[in-house]
């Protein structure tokens, strides 16, 4: 058997690149691996499951990654078996974490001999394909707080000068990433939002590294959660309003409905922003 971890991701802003190739749609945007993750184990089976938590789940991108590693080896199947603190579904990336992870152990238990640029593609291209994500990979691939900024290429990033820190968050529920993606009028809606975004960002990318560097973030993560229409959840606007009532600052994850801060605030969970990238566990 072998073992991989890849980091959760939390986004902050993006924007959908479209294209007919899924290896060209992305996102660009902004956000930041956290120190939780998935953890996965892979071994051979006489056919492809995919647990998490100990329970059977039906995981298409995972699926699709599995599908396309071992189609040329002599296996049947693979079990793929999950663990993670953090939710699925609420915007911690973990679609993007599981297919990350699972390349990375599979290239080792099969020894394809794959590098990490190829795995993280398959990855990419598989959370594409199943509209689970666009730019979580990018993100895992690299580690730490990222801004994306170029089209045409997915795992293009620029870090920002921004030290590891703890990190307070609380989700209350999913949002299907497939629906949004899937309704044009929402996705023009958050582009318009994001290009106003992703310029402020761009001026972020050559700053020095201080305090406030963090908070201008945020301002821009809110702003675009307003302005995206993305920011909907009465519970998630209260939580963010009382955050900054205490002089804190806060945002909506994307995409789900929880917030996030670097302020401790009530029934909060504590993690950490880390610039550690997706590894094999030894």
């Amino acid at each position: 058997m072998a073992r991989a971890f890849a980091p959760g991701n939390i986004s902050c802003v993006f924007k959908v690149i479209p294209h007919t190739d899924p290896a060209r749609m992305h996102s660009l945007g902004m956000g930041f691996t956290v120190k939780e993750g998935v953890e996965v184990t892979v071994s051979e089976y006489h056919e492809t499951v995919v647990l998490f938590n100990g329970e059977h789940i039906n995981f298409p991108t995972v699926r699709a990654v599995v599908k396309r590693l071992i189609q040329n080896s002599s296996i049947a199947g693979v079990k793929v078996d999950f663990s993670s603190p953090l939710p699925l579904g609420c915007g911690f990336g973990l679609s993007g974490a599981a297919a990350l992870a699972t390349a990375y152990a599979l290239n080792e238990f099969l020894s394809l001999h794959k590098d990490s640029e190829k795995l993280a593609m398959t990855a990419h291209i598989a959370e594409v394909e199943n509209r689970t994500g666009l730019g979580d990979v990018c993100s895992q691939y690299h580690g730490g707080c990222l801004v994306k900024l170029k089209e045409g290429l997915p795992l293009t990033a620029d870090r920002l000068p921004i030290t590891e820190q703890p990190i307070y968050y609380r989700y209350f529920g999913p949002i299907q990433t497939s629906e949004v993606l899937g309704n044009r009028e929402q996705t023009t809606r958050i582009n318009r939002a994001a290009d106003v975004a992703l310029r402020t960002l761009q001026t972020l990318t050559s700053a020095k590294p201080n305090a406030n560097l963090f908070n201008a973030c945020f301002a821009v993560a809110k702003r675009f959660s307003i302005e995206s229409g993305l920011l909907s959840d009465a519970r998630v606007i209260d939580t963010i309003g009382h955050i900054e009532a205490e002089g804190g600052v806060a945002s909506m994850i994307m995409l789900g409905n929880g917030v996030f801060s670097t302020h401790p605030f009530e029934n909060a969970v504590e993690t950490r922003l880390v610039h550690s990238p997706a590894r094999l566990i030894s």
